[in-house]
């Protein structure tokens, strides 16, 4: 089972309307403090990554030196800058942008359209997902759909989660660790929702598993237990393709690949 999600723009839309006034992009250096500082650097820190002077390092924030291109990219590269935030650094320092951001249905794409996006918009599935969302409020259905909302929300699939405590705290982890990465707002904002829902710890719930953490829901074909992974693309150099990652969801026992078998039949 195959779910794909695709994100938004991260931080840097909510970045320039906080630090620059209505019409003007924020110069090059908060830029660049913002992400330095979000990856909990010094500036000599940073300098030494660079290999560059630390003068020169806070000369390049506060305006006072203005950048290569070759050095916006080597600063971007040192504080793992996501690629449309790379874009954004490079216009702000008065350079086009680098890398392309094709729309998902561009024929280059269409090996990555089975896929999930960074803010865990639903972009495709396979036919067996439609399935299982019987009984979902619709307002939860409309699109764009959260995948993660979807699962935790109690009109969503959140009551019927067998071990619903287990999963949301591996969803708010996973959460956190990306915004970690990507300094993304919009993320902030999901997380932050999806930490408010309501939820009762089930006493009868199964034990943690030791190797994973399984998505169990409650089916009218029983309980259904999933163990999944996700899949990134490697070394992206278009904007779309790195904030793309599949996910699919295998049957962690027999019970469930039984069921699976029955809900493809329907499917057909």
């Amino acid at each position: 089972m195959q779910a794909m999600t695709s994100s938004t723009a991260p931080s840097s839309h909510a970045f320039q309307a906080a630090h620059a006034p209505p019409g003007e992009r924020a110069p090059f250096g908060e830029h660049l403090r913002h992400w330095r500082q979000h990856r909990r650097l010094s500036q000599q820190g940073l300098a030494l990554e660079a290999e560059i002077s630390t003068r020169h390092l806070s000369y390049v924030e506060t305006g006072r030196a203005q950048p290569s291109r070759e050095m916006v990219l080597r600063l971007a590269e040192r504080l793992a800058v996501p690629l449309r935030e790379r874009n954004a650094l490079l216009v702000a320092a008065g350079f086009a942008p680098m890398y392309q951001a094709r729309p998902l249905d561009h024929p280059d794409l269409a090996a990555a359209r089975q896929a999930v996006d960074r803010h865990w918009n639903l972009v495709a599935a396979n036919a067996i997902v439609p399935l299982l969302l019987d009984g979902v409020a619709p307002h939860l259905l409309a699109p764009p759909v959260n995948v993660l909302r979807l699962s935790l929300h109690p009109e969503g699939l959140g009551p019927r989660l067998a071990n619903a405590a287990q999963w949301r705290t591996h969803l708010l982890h996973r959460l956190q660790q990306q915004i970690a990465a990507t300094a993304d707002g919009a993320l902030q904002a999901l997380h932050d929702e999806i930490a408010a829902y309501p939820f009762t710890e089930d006493p009868n719930a199964p034990p943690p598993s030791p190797i994973a953490v399984p998505f169990e829901l409650r089916t009218p074909l029983g309980t259904l237990s999933f163990i999944s992974t996700i899949t990134i693309f490697g070394t992206p150099v278009d904007v779309t393709l790195q904030e793309l990652a599949v996910e699919s969801f295998f049957p962690a026992n027999a019970e469930t690949q039984a069921a699976l078998q029955q809900l493809r039949q329907q499917a057909a």
